[in-house]
């Protein structure tokens, strides 16, 4: 593998790619740590001690690298953009002009890639002017009532909001600067650094507490279990046999040969899991804004909810990661339409006939599947969560095990994308 690295920064146009790809998460490191005009940094930096963080957005957190908590112009990262396009893809179920631009090809594709970008920058402003709200009412950081706004005017906020909503935008560009000219998925690269950067400080928290170096030695042993898992299950994948029958075209013989459909044990990804979290955030969010604390249902929210370590967390948090992943794999791979185009082109499953059987077919075997891919990812997100609980350390790595899983996919599916491009002119890849 190192001798494969070294031919691909031998190779001028992969180092270049290589080089510009390195440039460019560099610049979104560094952004994050530029700080929004009217921002006290000097009082962040106060708030930010161990301990002292908001965990209520840590989703928003993850995905910044670090970036929301210090109000910096990178604030909300790429957490808009993966929105707008969660929310892209769902209208297509809800919009029939949504779905016909999906069918439509590139240009269709190019149509809704524009409509994603424009929804991008109104969810920027709106989170951005809620994540400013939120420092205003001082809720931002636990047990901390320093001021973080210099100034709270009005001009001051629009100024604000309005480089929060641009460094969206920046961020936006770079990621699709990175899919075009560089190597592999911008977005998902920008999401790797932003996860990778928040490792280095909680592995050194861990160390820091009582038996910190058998602790972090445990969760480091754990953690190469979960990615050893994250590994077998992401490459694994159910292969349904279909052969085309032989069909003339004129005055040539076409068909008669076999091939399959790959089906992933986890076709959604991450997705489910960001769902749950995102709505199991969402009362903890709204209990923020209650005047009256003794409220019981923000008690109730307080004492279950708020916490990741609790019971009743943790059994919402698995029944809305299963519903997610049958909901999104159902919006994502259709049975009937995959099963109209086998038939049109004169394909068929070895003993199933075509048309409405072979559709219901689909939809067994992708049931059982998403069934145990969900429970794979419910597995995968708590184990870490479950193992601090036992060890008695207060201090998470965000999302764990979710986190594990982002990292290990993109660096599977970019490597395969640098092994592929290695291919093309050595003829030997990283993989064999």
């Amino acid at each position: 593998m190192l001798s494969a690295f070294v031919r691909a920064f031998r190779t001028p146009d992969l180092r270049r790619k290589l080089l510009f790809t390195l440039g460019i998460m560099a610049i979104f490191r560094f952004g994050s740590f530029v700080p929004t005009p009217g921002v006290d940094y000097v009082n962040v930096r106060t708030c930010l001690e161990p301990g002292t963080d908001n965990s209520m957005l840590g989703l928003v957190n993850l995905f910044s690298g670090g970036a929301l908590l210090q109000l910096s112009v990178f604030a909300l990262g790429v957490m808009p953009y993966i929105t707008a396009s969660i929310i892209t893809q769902l209208l297509r179920v809800v919009i029939p002009r949504f779905d016909d631009l999906h069918k439509e090809g590139q240009s269709g594709t190019a149509v809704l890639t524009q409509y994603t970008r424009y929804l991008t920058i109104g969810l920027a402003i709106l989170q951005a002017t809620t994540i400013i709200t939120v420092a205003r009412s001082g809720n931002l950081y636990e047990n901390c009532g320093l001021d973080i706004l210099v100034d709270d005017s009005v001009l001051t906020i629009l100024l604000m909001i309005l480089t929060m909503t641009a460094g969206t935008g920046l961020v936006m560009w770079m990621g699709e600067l990175i899919t075009e000219k560089g190597v592999g998925n911008g977005m998902s690269l920008l999401i790797f650094t932003s996860i990778a950067s928040s490792f280095p400080s909680a592995f050194r928290q861990i160390q820091l507490a009582d038996n910190g170096v058998v602790k972090l030695a445990i969760f480091v042993a754990i953690s190469l279990l979960v990615i050893g898992l994250i590994v077998f299950v992401e490459q694994s994948q159910r292969r349904i046999p279909v052969q085309y029958a032989k069909r003339m075209v004129g005055r040539r013989m076409y068909g008669g040969s076999s091939t399959y459909i790959p089906i992933k044990i986890n076709m959604s990804g991450v997705i489910p899991v960001i769902f749950a979290s995102s709505l199991m955030a969402l009362p903890v969010l709204a209990a923020q804004f209650v005047d009256d604390q003794t409220t019981p249902w923000v008690q109730w929210v307080s004492l279950n909810l708020a916490d990741p370590g609790q019971n009743v967390y943790i059994a919402v948090y698995v029944v809305l990661i299963i519903f997610f992943a049958h909901f999104y794999t159902s919006i994502t791979f259709n049975p009937d339409e995959v099963a109209d185009n086998m038939k049109r082109y004169g394909g068929f499953i070895p003993g199933i006939r075509a048309g409405r059987p072979t559709a219901e077919y689909l939809q067994y075997v992708i049931t059982r599947i998403t069934t145990a891919g969900s429970i794979y990812l419910a597995i995968v997100a708590l184990i870490p969560t479950i193992a601090f609980k036992l060890m008695g350390i207060s201090t998470t790595i965000p999302f764990g095990g979710t986190s594990l899983l982002i990292l290990v996919s993109v660096g599977l599916e970019t490597v395969k994308q640098i092994d592929s491009q290695l291919q093309q002119r050595h003829y030997e890849g990283f993989l064999r």
